[in-house]
């Protein structure tokens, strides 16, 4: 089932093209990662999406009734406003306890309902800010730049936590972000964005792609190599047999 998909999107702002002819689409269950330089448009291809900017020309059609949850590349908390993470998962709409509870439980963060906000760590704020967009029973989940400020461990935990969250639920994932050989070995299909669409297909088509290493180097499919085979043996014993075939069975 597609969730979303556009033909032939552009949009101007401020009389600049931000995205040219853009045809792009996102079934349920998939894991698409958007990448390319500052400036090419990913953010304006997010919001987009969400509603938030319309397509200048060409269209943009979401299956009735998408509901999409949303996790933001940052956000700044007064560190002089006094809330708990249980709170602020109840804004701007209060949610039962047993819900914000199994969604903290479900991103492994249940320890932290009662801390201020403004004490945790960054992996501690982005696990809370996807428990938030998880709340809201996403058909789509929108992640724009979700671990930035985090170590490759850190990242690589979070994204495995995204992998494991669309194989239970059937969410489907769009993520940006910048780092390409994470990023793009979660994903089932990448999309090269350079104010249009570069080149796009399975993570190991894009990183031979001419386009993709024009913009990166060719040295970034050298690194998608090296971070699937540490991101297999991150795993426990029991585990490695089965996330190897997975990580296979994406590309």
């Amino acid at each position: 089932m597609t969730l979303v998909m556009t033909d032939g999107m552009t949009i101007q702002m401020g009389g600049t093209t931000a995205l040219r002819r853009v045809d792009f689409s996102i079934s349920k269950g998939e894991i698409v990662t958007v990448v390319g330089p500052n400036g090419s448009g990913k953010s304006t291809l997010m919001r987009a999406i969400i509603g938030a900017i319309e397509p200048t020309e060409g269209s943009l059609t979401r299956a009735p009734g998408l509901r999409i949850g949303y996790v933001p590349q940052s956000l700044h908390i007064d560190p002089t406003l006094p809330i708990t993470v249980r709170r602020f998962l109840s804004l701007p709409n209060r949610k039962p306890k047993a819900e914000i509870e199994a969604a903290m439980a479900r991103v492994a963060a249940e320890n932290l309902l009662d801390k201020q906000m403004f004490t945790l760590s960054g992996g501690q704020f982005q696990r809370t800010l996807l428990a938030r967009a998880l709340l809201e029973k996403p058909d789509l989940l929108i992640l724009d730049e979700p671990t930035t400020g985090l170590d490759q461990p850190g990242s690589a935990a979070f994204y495995r936590l995204i992998e494991d969250i669309r194989q239970e639920s059937g969410t489907a994932v769009l993520m940006v972000s910048h780092e390409l050989h994470v990023v793009m070995s979660a994903s089932d299909r990448v999309i090269c964005l350079n104010g249009h669409v570069c080149c796009h297909g399975s993570p190991d088509v894009v990183a031979s792609a001419p386009e993709y290493r024009a913009l990166f180097g060719s040295g970034t499919q050298g690194a998608l190599a090296l971070y699937r085979h540490d991101h297999d043996h991150d795993h426990h014993q029991h585990d490695r047999d089965h996330d190897h075939a997975e990580d296979h069975a994406h590309v």
